[in-house]
C-alpha cells in the first residue's frame, strides 16, 4: 500500500501525519543516545559509580544494534505497526523506569530497554517508509529520516545540559512520555494495516537466538577490548570465541530454516553485498576517526569545548543539509548511484583534510574538514539503504532496512574500539622520547605512565594538580611543565594523525567498492508492481537482466493508492 500523492507531490493528510508520527518516534530513540552525556557527571555525583560510566553510554547503542536485524525480519512478517507500537511504548516506558532510576546498575539496565526499544523503531521506521512509497519516492524519506537523526545527535547534549540545569537530569527521560504517547496514537490511527496471508512456517528462533550470541559476544568484545580487559586476555578471546562459533552456527541453520532471519539468497544480491560492505567500511573508518575529533580540538589545539555536540555539529548540519540534497536528486533523477559515489568522494575529501591537522592547525581547519565529512555522509547514507531496499523484494523491506544500520554500527564499533587501541599504543610508545630529559631522568615511573592519559589535557583542574606537581623540579618546574605539555600535545596529535590515516584508508576503500552498485533506476509505483510480477525476476533482484529501468523524462505527478 502506498501513499497517495496529489499533483506536485503534495501528500495526503494521512501520510503527513503517519510519517510525522514515524519521524518523531526515530527523533526521540536516537535523541536519547546522546541526550544523556552531558547529564552524566550530575549523574555520577548522585549515584557514584565512576568506574561504571562508559556503560551508561554503551549499554543503549548494544542494545540497540543487536534489536536492529531481528525486529526487520519478524516486521516483514508481522508488519510494522506493531513493532512500531510496540517499539515506542516500550520507549515510554524504559523512559520512565530510567528516569525513576536509584542507582546505576539500575539506570544502566533501563538504558539498555531504551536501546532496544530504539533498534526496533529504527528498523521498523525506515521499512516503513517502504511500505508507505514507492522506490522512486524513498529517497525524499530517507533523507528526511536521516537528517532527522543527525538533528537530534546535535540537539541531545545542548538540551540534555539545558533541562539538567534547569529541571534535573531525570526530566531528560520523562519528557518522553507525552510526545511517545502522541506517536502511537497517530500511529494506530493512522499507518496503513498490510494485509498478510497466514504464515504456516514456525518462527525461526534457533537463528535470532544464534544471530543475538553472535552480535553480543562480537560488540562485548569490541567495547570491553582494551577497556576492562586486554585484547589479549582470555576474557575478550572467549568472546571472540563465542562470536565465531555462534556465527557458523547460524549460517548452518539458515540453510535449512523454513523463513531463515538471515536469508541466504540475499547474501547472493550484488546490491546487499556492496551496501553491506561500504556501510561497515564507513562505519569503521568514519566514526573511529571522527569520534576523537573532540579530543583533537580540547587535547591538542587547547580549545575549550563544552561538550562532543558542540564540537561535531557541522559535520552533523552538513550531514542533515545533505541527506535533504540527496533525497530529492534521487527522486527527480530516479538514480542513486552516482550520488552515492560523489558523497563517498567527499567524504574520503574530507578524512584527507582530517590527516594534515597538527598541532599548529587552526580550530576552522577540523570543522571545515567535519563539515565536508557530513556532507558527503548525508549524500551516500539514506541512498545506500535506498539501494538495498530496490535491490530486495517487497516482502524483505524490514531485512533490507535493517541491513545499512546493522552494517554501520557494528563497523562504527570496530572503529572506535581499533582507534582507540591504536592511540593507545602510539602515546605509549611514543612520549617518553619527546620528553624533557630532565623529566624522564627524574619522575618516578608513576608519574611518566600518568604523562600518556590524553584525559589530563581534557581537564583544567587535572592540569592544574599537574603544574604544581612540576613545582618540585625548582625554579625550572614551570618551563619543564610547559615543554611537557607540547609534548603530549604534539604525541598525541600524532597519534590522532595515525586513526585519521587509517580512516582515510577505509573511506577510500568503501569508495571503490561502491564503484560496484549496479546502476539502476527506482521503480514507481506502478513499475514496481510490475517487476514482482515479472517471473524472469522474482527476486526483484536489480543485476538480474530486464530489471534496470530507464530513467523517465520528467518526475511522475501522480500516483494512486495500492
Amino acid at each position: 500500500m502506498h501513499a497517495t500523492t496529489a499533483p506536485g507531490g503534495a501528500l495526503d493528510r494521512q501520510a503527513r501525519l503517519t510519517v510525522a508520527a514515524i519521524a518523531t518516534a526515530l527523533f526521540l530513540s536516537s535523541f536519547s543516545q546522546t541526550v544523556v552525556s552531558t547529564a552524566l557527571p550530575r549523574i555520577i555525583g548522585e549515584f557514584g559509580g565512576v568506574n561504571m560510566y562508559s556503560w551508561v553510554l554503551s549499554a543503549s547503542m548494544l542494545a540497540s544494534t543487536v534489536a536492529i536485524a531481528p525486529a526487520g525480519k519478524l516486521s516483514d512478517r508481522f508488519g510494522r505497526r506493531p513493532f512500531l507500537i510496540g517499539g515506542i511504548a516500550l520507549f515510554v516506558a524504559s523512559s520512565s523506569l530510567t528516569g525513576f532510576s536509584r542507582n546505576m546498575e539500575e539506570l544502566i539496565a533501563f538504558r539498555a530497554l531504551q536501546g532496544l526499544a530504539g533498534g526496533v523503531i529504527a528498523a521498523a521506521s525506515f521499512a516503513a517508509i517502504g511500505d508507505l512509497f514507492a522506490p522512486a519516492e524513498r529517497g525524499r524519506y530517507m533523507g528526511l529520516f536521516t537528517g532527522i537523526y543527525a538533528i537530534s545527535s546535535v540537539a541531545g547534549p545542548i538540551v540534555g545540559g539545558f533541562v539538567t540545569d534547569h529541571l534535573g537530569w531525570r526530566w531528560l527521560f520523562f519528557a518522553n512520555l507525552p510526545v511517545g504517547i502522541v506517536a502511537v496514537a497517530v500511529i494506530w490511527r493512522w499507518l496503513p494495516k498490510r494485509p498478510r496471508a497466514r504464515d504456516p512456517r514456525p518462527i525461526d528462533v534457533t537463528g535470532i537466538a544464534f544471530l543475538v550470541t553472535a552480535v553480543l559476544a562480537l560488540l562485548f568484545a569490541l567495547t570491553m577490548g582494551g577497556n576492562e580487559f586486554a585484547w589479549r586476555s582470555w576474557q575478550i578471546a572467549s568472546l571472540f570465541a563465542t562470536a565465531a562459533v555462534a556465527i557458523v552456527a547460524l549460517l548452518l541453520v539458515e540453510r535449512g530454516a523454513a523463513d531463515p532471519v538471515l536469508p541466504l539468497p540475499a547474501l547472493a544480491n550484488r546490491t546487499y553485498l556492496v551496501v553491506a560492505a561500504v556501510s561497515f567500511l564507513t562505519g569503521m573508518g568514519l566514526f573511529g576517526a571522527l569520534a576523537y575529533m573532540p579530543l583533537f580540538i580540547q587535547g591538542v589545539l587547547g580549545t575549550s569545548a563544552t561538550n562532543s555536540g558542540v564540537v561535531n555539529t557541522p559535520l552533523m548540519m552538513m550531514l542533515t543539509v545533505g541527506s535533504v540534497v540527496a533525497g530529492n536528486l534521487s527522486a527527480r533523477s530516479r538514480r542513486y548511484r552516482i550520488i552515492v559515489l560523489v558523497g563517498g568522494a567527499l567524504l574520503t575529501g574530507g578524512m584527507a583534510l582530517m590527516i594534515t591537522l597538527d598541532q599548529h592547525s587552526a580550530v576552522a581547519m577540523p570543522l571545515l574538514g567535519m563539515g565536508i565529512v557530513g556532507f558527503g555522509l548525508g549524500l551516500s547514507m539514506p541512498l545506500l539503504g535506498l539501494a538495498v531496499q530496490n535491490a530486495l523484494p517487497d516482502s524483505q523491506l524490514g531485512v533490507s532496512s535493517a541491513a545499512t544500520q546493522f552494517f554501520r554500527q557494528v563497523g562504527g564499533t570496530l572503529g572506535i574500539a581499533l582507534s582507540g587501541s591504536l592511540l593507545n599504543s602510539y602515546v605509549h610508545g611514543h612520549l617518553a622520547g619527546r620528553l624533557p630529559a630532565a623529566i624522564t631522568g627524574a619522575a618516578p615511573p608513576e608519574m611518566i605512565a600518568s604523562l600518556e592519559s590524553p584525559s589530563l589535557l581534557l581537564s583544567p583542574s587535572a592540569m592544574d594538580k599537574m603544574s604544581a606537581a612540576f613545582g618540585a623540579f625548582g625554579p625550572d618546574g614551570p618551563a619543564l611543565f610547559d615543554a611537557t605539555v607540547t609534548a603530549m600535545r604534539g604525541v598525541l596529535a600524532d597519534g590522532l594523525h595515525e586513526v585519521c590515516l587509517i580512516g582515510f584508508i577505509v573511506s577510500l576503500v568503501s569508495v571503490v567498492v561502491s564503484v560496484l552498485l549496479p546502476n539502476t533506476g527506482l521503480a514507481s509505483a506502478t513499475e514496481r508492481r510490475g517487476r514482482g510480477a515479472d517471473p524472469s525476476n522474482p527476486s526483484g533482484d536489480e543485476s538480474a537482466p530486464g530489471a534496470a529501468l530507464p530513467a523517465p523524462a520528467h518526475r511522475q505527478a501522480g500516483r494512486t493508492r495500492s
